[in-house]
């Protein structure tokens, strides 16, 4: 099965079952707790199969959940041709006027992704709050190539953290090509370093400045 079809199956078969089993995952004090809500729905993806029950089983090789919190995956699963995928699980209240989610370290992302056989995907389930219960919006399922650079950014965390710069505008390319991602990245690291070093250069002689402050007195 093509990638994009096979993910968008199990996006669809997870907003499905969200909407099946997962409106009252959280109490009702904590419908408004975004943090809450995340974690809910992560934990009822892996920790119950959730995810796992969404994977066409004949496509399906084996299935992990059990990560570190400082994983870059919260799921993980390998099809039947040993593809591995890595899954990053985000949530967005389409309430919110801005969410800007961190995905993931590029000095990371660019170690993975020197096997071909991986992939990083972002599964991203949109939500809102009706009558108390949460309601499911949209899944999106999609490898991060699929992400148009025009809908992220680079924060400056690290050696940099790939952001989406505002979940309610995404942007997917149709047919992504992983080396032009990849080279785009590149491109917009060069760019992205050189203003640090800018920055720092007008930090340091902001600190000079102080410092000859302090000699004098």
């Amino acid at each position: 099965m093509k990638k994009e079809l096979f993910l968008n199956k199990i996006a669809n078969n997870v907003l499905t079952l969200l909407n099946e089993e997962g409106r009252n995952i959280v109490s009702k004090r904590s419908l408004n707790s975004p943090r809450a809500i995340g974690d809910a729905v992560q934990s009822f993806l892996s920790e119950h199969c959730g995810l796992q029950r969404c994977i066409p089983k004949n496509e399906l090789l084996s299935f992990e959940s059990d990560f570190e919190r400082r994983s870059m995956e919260d799921m993980a699963f390998y099809d039947r041709e040993k593809n591995y995928y890595a899954v990053d699980c985000k949530t967005h209240n389409e309430s919110t006027v801005f969410n800007m989610p961190n995905l993931i370290s590029v000095r990371r992302l660019a170690n993975f992704y020197r096997n071909d056989t991986n992939t990083f995907c972002i599964l991203l389930v949109a939500y809102d709050i009706e009558n108390d219960f949460i309601s499911y919006k949209e899944c999106y399922f999609k490898p991060i190539e699929s992400f148009s650079w025009d809908c992220l950014t680079i924060g400056a965390l690290g050696w940099g953290q790939i952001q989406i710069a505002n979940a309610n505008v995404l942007k997917f390319v149709p047919e992504p090509s992983r080396k032009e991602w990849m080279l785009q990245l590149c491109n917009n690291l060069e760019v992205f370093y050189d203003e640090e070093i800018s920055k720092i250069g007008e930090r340091k002689i902001w600190f000079n400045d102080i410092k000859e402050y302090w000699l004098k007195r």
